[in-house]
């Protein structure tokens, strides 16, 4: 990519609140929906704001998370997951369907309906504790954050008491400033599901870690490769769905009809947790990509190893798609959302996601029809320092 000057609008853009997308953000959606930014790293990319652009960028085969020159390629973050190119430009293809065909059954439509009545009573029992050390709270610690660790701990076949322990790896392959803190919290990761994958090779469970080695010899697939996608897995499947249970939390909150809505009739469920995934707004400037060949889109030409990133947070707030975009509505529908991706690319962990949330927003406005912020909506602290994005507490009272 070919730029003059350095007047090009530098990421992360400000924001007024921790509910509202950047202005910025809306002002470039009209204006230039695929346009060159900065990114946090200093390098050039495209940022893609627009829904129909971001949807059609999402299906398209010629973008990738892989370049051919990882040394020379632009940089969105120093975090060692999603900070740079992955994977291995001849082979990412055939990788991500290997991949695929791997975990396609740990997430499947019977496992999940198996699942849900556990993670029913995962949350009640929460809820129990919660209720139980009285007001005001913590919900962060209390609720968003417990519940996702435990059931991907208890997914993967990973021990729920080494949580504080991967909590801090988690944070630290996040990092978006020092690359070196990154890099080493990846690396205790994978290490750590290198030991337990040599554990579970002699002891195996009802796990998805266990089925991996068992599958082992018939996909050709190496310690390193189950140790890195269980790691993958494991950060994926807590860090994301946390900050929307955070985020959907305060989305009702903050619209109190909205949660007696919700409460008052719970079969809206489905509908609120679609328009959560929707609204929720936890930072990052989108899904990182390159460009493998030439694209010409929106007036634009994506050129070969130009970097890319995806903005689904700004792209669910389109006009163009949405009617009244910044209005949260537990009845909407259709939500054509892309918050789980698009396409071949589609998040593999939604259905589990999904499980999650309507286990908890059926709960909440049923056992805590009073919950109310226990501090101003501008006292709540954002995560900065991590791609994930979310608060750090989400204090509350009832």
């Amino acid at each position: 990519m070919t730029v003059t000057g350095d007047k090009l609008p530098r990421m992360p853009f400000p924001r007024f609140g921790v509910l509202d997308i950047a202005p910025l953000s809306r002002t470039l959606q009209v204006t230039a929906p695929i346009t060159p930014v900065r990114t946090p790293a200093g390098d050039v990319a495209w940022l893609v704001t627009g829904y129909s652009e971001v949807k059609a960028l999402l299906a398209d085969a010629r973008l990738g998370r892989s370049h051919p020159d990882p040394q020379r390629a632009a940089r969105f973050s120093a975090s060692a997951i999603l900070g740079g190119p992955s994977g291995d430009s001849t082979t990412e293809a055939a990788d991500h369907a290997m991949m695929r065909r791997l975990l396609t059954p740990a997430f499947s439509a019977r496992r999940m309906r198996v699942l849900r009545a556990h993670v029913t009573e995962l949350v009640e029992t929460l809820l129990d504790q919660l209720a139980g050390q009285g007001s005001p709270a913590d919900l962060h610690e209390a609720l968003s954050f417990p519940l996702p660790v435990q059931v991907i701990c208890e997914l993967l076949g990973v021990p729920y008491s080494d949580r504080d322990q991967f909590r801090i790896w988690s944070a630290s392959a996040g990092n978006l400033s020092d690359r070196e803190i990154a890099t080493e919290g990846l690396k205790q990761l994978v290490d750590y599901m290198h030991e337990l994958i040599t554990h579970k090779r002699s002891h195996p469970g009802q796990d998805v870690i266990s089925d991996l080695i068992a599958a082992q010899a018939a996909f050709r697939y190496g310690d390193e490769g189950i140790a890195g996608l269980a790691a993958a897995l494991l950060f994926a499947g807590h860090e994301t769905t946390v900050t929307r249970i955070d985020y959907g939390t305060l989305l009702l909150l903050t619209n109190p009809d909205q949660y007696d809505a919700l409460r008052q009739q719970p079969d809206l469920v489905e509908s609120a947790v679609e328009e959560i995934l929707r609204m929720a707004a936890p930072g990052g400037g989108g899904l990182p990509r390159y460009a493998k060949d030439d694209i010409d889109l929106a007036g634009v030409t994506i050129r070969a190893g130009d970097a890319v990133l995806l903005n689904g947070v700004v792209a669910n707030r389109d006009p163009a798609t949405f009617t009244d975009p910044d209005r949260f509505d537990v009845t909407r529908v259709p939500n054509p959302h892309l918050s789980f991706g698009y396409g071949p690319r589609f998040c593999i962990g939604a259905s589990l996601a999904r499980v999650e949330l309507h286990a908890v927003f059926t709960a909440l406005p049923r056992r805590f029809p009073h919950l109310q912020l226990a501090v101003p909506l501008a006292k709540l602290q954002l995560r900065t320092d991590t791609f994930i994005g979310g608060f750090t507490a989400l204090p509350v009272t009832w």
